[in-house]
């Protein structure tokens, strides 16, 4: 770990070996997410129908999507903190947990009490069959009641995550995750409850998760800085933090309304063509999990570059962690194409969407490449706080991604919603990469 910038020892050397350190955790923590993923279908694809994978992955991807539009909190906290740990500003490292907690108990009880709009608007214009819409509506019903905890576990990761604390986010998730699979075999294998016992055992395991990510920040309530509430809404500290929530905020509203749109325009190509792609997306999710390590590892490395206002360690820290997310993506890629066909016949047991995966599956070989810039600058630019940018160009890649649809879709069906996917995440990368100078010259 870095010590303050106004210490006269130097920082730790920037080394392929620390980079392991700080994504390892996280790489093998996130290996559960789409296992995770992988045993909601699983468990679900046993009854031999394809309606109740669909009303998983409809439920999964609405609350996805809410809940992760409060995923600012992870982000914004980890450039924030990570930048005023390198300026040697510990009293504000802990008053920043304290704020994010804040914004999370009244985000996740807004979501509560906005509960039967999200519904409507989920639902109000989905193409879905009934059997999936009423399951999906049964899963929504039950997890919404621990938003709360759901985006307090954003706030707490991105907190330890900017400490170099990834082993123990590695246990927030193990534990999260280890229980959720556990209590869905109990739940929907043992009890039958189907499509509701996988809502609650996710519910349940989110709850678990936020108690144990608190206890691992107690070291930030152990200083009193945490409660000086003159530090906490300090009007400057406050509209700084605001600005950059806003700005990732938007965007993750964006890149969500994306995903979300994808699940939505498959599904009015059938029940079949919907689990299909659902079983497909449990890959993209394997991706972008094992990326994340490499991505946490360049925010948490180009904070504190920026903390010290180092130019040479904000390309260095992006130089090496790219270096792994891309040796990552080809070995993703390499596994989809010559292992996809078994996965697709594990998660599902239906032979029509088997043979719907199989037709599909070349668009997921290729997600891996076409990701991989936008996923490493993502990181880059969330350790280097530089919200404005990544709103900006998310905004442009999603005009981009409409158009794409609005071209591709009526002439190719489903192969276009791939396509229009594809495109914008390839979109992303360039567009953040154009901006990756001025977020250097601006280090110093």
């Amino acid at each position: 770990m870095d010590v303050p910038a106004d210490a006269s020892t130097p920082p730790k050397p920037l080394t392929h070996r620390r980079v392991l350190r700080i994504a390892g955790p996280i790489v093998l923590s996130n290996a559960t997410v789409p296992l995770l993923g992988i045993v909601d279908v699983g468990v679900v694809g046993q009854m031999g129908e394809a309606a109740p994978i669909g009303a998983v992955g409809i439920g999964a991807i609405i609350l996805t999507s809410v809940f992760w539009v409060f995923g600012f909190l992870r982000m914004g906290t980890v450039g924030l903190v990570g930048q005023a740990e390198g300026a040697g500003d510990m009293a504000e490292v802990s008053a920043i947990l304290t704020r994010a907690l804040m914004i999370a108990l009244a985000g996740g009880l807004l979501l509560i009490a906005l509960y039967p709009v999200i519904v409507w608007a989920a639902f109000s214009w989905d193409p879905t069959s009934d059997e999936v819409e009423a399951l999906a509506r049964q899963y929504l019903f039950i997890r919404i009641w621990t938003a709360p905890f759901a985006i307090s576990v954003y706030a707490l990761t991105g907190w330890l995550i900017a400490q170099e604390r990834t082993g123990a986010v590695f246990w927030i998730q193990l534990l999260m995750n280890g229980l959720n699979i556990s209590l869905n075999f109990l739940f929907v294998l043992g009890f039958g409850w189907g499509v509701s016992g996988v809502a609650l055992s996710t519910a349940l395991a989110e709850v678990v998760g936020a108690g144990l990510g608190l206890w691992y920040c107690r070291n930030a309530f152990a200083r009193p800085d945490w409660r000086d509430w003159s530090r906490v809404f300090d009007r400057a500290r406050m509209l700084k933090m605001a600005l950059l929530n806003v700005d990732i905020f938007i965007r993750s509203a964006l890149l969500m309304a994306i995903f979300t749109s994808f699940t939505f325009l498959g599904a009015q190509f059938g029940d079949v063509t919907l689990a299909a792609n659902e079983v497909l997306i449990q890959f993209m999710y394997l991706t972008a999990h094992a990326m994340d390590g490499f991505a946490f590892a360049a925010e948490t490395l180009i904070a504190r570059a920026y903390g010290r206002h180092d130019p040479g360690r904000v390309r260095r820290s992006a130089i090496l962690t790219s270096i792994w997310g891309l040796g990552t993506c080809l070995a993703l890629a390499v596994l989809f194409l010559v292992l996809g066909p078994m996965f697709i016949d594990i998660l599902a047991k239906d032979a029509e969407v088997q043979a719907a995966g199989r037709v599909y599956l070349p668009w997921m070989v290729a997600a891996p490449i076409a990701g991989c810039a936008a996923w490493m600058l993502d990181g880059i630019f969330i350790g280097a706080a530089r919200g404005r940018d990544m709103r900006n160009m998310m905004i442009l890649s999603a005009i981009i991604y409409l158009l794409a649809v609005l071209v591709l879709v009526p002439s190719f069906e489903n192969h276009g919603v791939w396509m229009a996917l594809l495109i914008s995440f390839a979109a992303r990368g360039v567009t953040l990469g154009t901006r990756y100078p001025e977020l250097e010259r601006q280090a110093a």
